[in-house]
């Protein structure tokens, strides 16, 4: 090796070297002033004293983005000596006062979503969604229909995943009260409403049940698809609202319909041998926040059990009011306007394991699977095939959506004993739902 050889061996070894020293002084500085702009969290002392004090609502907006900025990167953003859950237990705070939420229902919504996305769905339930009106196909066609609108001054475009559907972009007529509404052209109704009748599918000659109808933009949107013929029963347990129930079957030419006032879970001693029932069950309505924003105050731990004992004792009456033996059905839809397991999930895996259905494909375009798997819970791998929509998403409103098959009458002989479970497990989550509160 000539010594020139050698020369330029070192030298470039020198020149590795120089590089190698730049790149780590580039790594310190980075660090050094990262480790200066690292967003630090107020200590509780500092909250409790907020809330004696107030503070501005910009400043706890901005504390909100940091903090979704550094648990979305924990490992590299926070300040070191600082655990995560006070992170989130700061969040949470700021975000129950900035969106005027009840501490529960905030809570409840981060176990579902992780930090950003729950803000994601919070913001979206502070704008309205879109008026959407569902075309009635008993009386007109979704392309005169657009036709005849757009020449009154009303500005929309059809719904691609739908055929009867048109979006409302801004009118200079009130939508509801056109003549073509009058007649009886078109219901004004949320897109996520007509999911679960999309997914039940009725068909012409069928006997069907909506068991919890009222207002009727459901039954309607069924007897559209039964083509006025076959026998729809639309019950409500409720006199005043199958007023509006009424009106509407008259208004949109419904003539296939009988309207009972029936308590839904006792259904069945009335009414039986269905090929098809729709329960879009009551529930919390924590999917309509940006319609009633009023849930955000009024709805509670106890809320959401005493409902999701309602609604598995009312899905057990759908299915028992199915008959298995249809030659065309033999179908239950369960669905909610509402985001929690508990009111969804948890339902649906009950009644798997207290009648003879199975879960099946919803036939819907589009909406995230249902949960398999939320916190200590563990459901039948079949839940993948339900579905969920969220506004935040879709920019629609929040629906759950489960299609079951009737495949036998088969009925669970442990009542009494899983009566008793359900019954414990609700006052333990009760409890611990107190306890959270109170420690909050």
């Amino acid at each position: 090796e000539s010594e020139e050889d050698i020369l330029e061996k070192k030298s470039r070894l020198l020149d590795e070297e120089k590089k190698k020293i730049e790149i780590e002084s580039k790594k310190e500085v980075e660090q050094s002033l990262l480790e200066q702009h690292i967003w630090t969290p107020p200590t509780l002392e500092e909250m409790e004293n907020e809330k004696k004090t107030g503070v501005d609502l910009r400043v706890v907006k901005e504390r909100i983005e940091q903090n979704v900025k550094v648990l979305s990167d924990f490992k590299n953003l926070s300040k070191p000596g600082i655990q995560r859950q006070h992170y989130l237990h700061i969040l949470k705070a700021d975000v129950s006062y900035y969106y005027g939420y009840l501490p529960f229902l905030i809570e409840t919504i981060f176990k579902i979503f992780p930090p950003a996305e729950a803000i994601e769905f919070l913001d979206a339930n502070e704008t309205p969604r879109p008026v959407t009106i569902r075309v009635n196909t008993l009386k007109t066609r979704r392309k005169d229909l657009a036709t005849t609108l757009i020449g009154r001054g009303i500005n929309l475009d059809k719904i691609e995943w739908t055929p009867i559907g048109l979006q409302v972009f801004d009118s200079t007529v009130p939508v509801g009260a056109t003549p073509e509404y009058l007649a009886g052209h078109y219901m004004i109704q949320s897109a996520s409403s007509w999911t679960p009748v999309v997914a039940l599918d009725p068909q012409p000659n069928e006997r069907i049940l909506d068991m919890a109808a009222a207002p009727g933009g459901k039954t309607t949107h069924i007897a559209a698809l039964m083509k006025n013929t076959g026998e729809l029963f639309a019950n409500d347990p409720n006199p005043d609202r199958l007023k509006s129930l009424t009106a509407n079957l008259h208004r949109m030419g419904v003539i296939n319909t009988v309207v009972c006032r029936l308590d839904g879970i006792h259904v069945v001693k009335h009414l039986n041998g269905f090929d098809r029932v729709l329960l879009d069950a009551p529930c919390t309505g924590l999917g309509v926040v940006s319609k009633d924003p009023s849930i955000k105050v009024k709805r509670n731990g106890e809320d959401i059990i005493k409902l999701a004992y309602q609604q598995k004792q009312l899905l057990l009456a759908a299915i028992d009011a199915v008959s298995a033996s249809s030659k065309t059905g033999g179908y239950i839809v369960y669905s909610t306007c509402s985001i929690t397991v508990e009111e969804n999930e948890c339902v649906v895996d009950y009644a798997l394991k207290k009648r003879g259905v199975k879960l099946v494909d919803t036939g819907l375009p589009f909406g995230k699977p249902g949960f398999v798997r939320y916190q200590e819970r563990r459901f039948d791998s079949s839940l993948k095939l339900t579905r969920r929509f969220y506004p935040h998403v879709y920019n629609m409103d929040g629906f759950f959506v489960a299609k079951f098959k009737k495949i036998s009458n088969w009925v669970s002989t442990n009542d009494n004993k899983e009566k008793t479970d359900e019954a414990t497990d609700a006052k333990q989550n009760q409890n611990q739902n107190e306890n959270q509160n109170k420690n909050e």
